[in-house]
């Protein structure tokens, strides 16, 4: 699956986008997974409360089951005006 990273998660990671391959279940199983690679990781997922997960572009939260997703948005929350 393809795993995107916004603004500052990006930058933490050092990373737009990758291709993984993973044996999670939910999103908080791939966050955990993630968190194991490296510092860097750890360090953008920190923190779970400054941030949005989308799962296939539908906005969701992080017990979402990853079966048939294709790909998965990290970023933080977003304001508008």
């Amino acid at each position: 699956m393809d795993i995107l990273y916004f603004a500052w998660v990006r930058e933490r990671i050092g990373l737009p986008k990758e291709r993984v391959t993973t044996k999670a279940a939910t999103v908080a199983e791939l966050v955990t997974e993630l968190r194991a690679r490296e510092d860097r990781y750890a360090a953008a997922f920190a923190d779970l409360s400054a941030l949005r997960v989308a799962v296939d572009q539908e906005l969701t939260d992080f017990d979402a089951s990853l079966e048939g997703v294709r790909e998965v948005a990290f970023f933080p929350p977003m304001t508008g005006g």
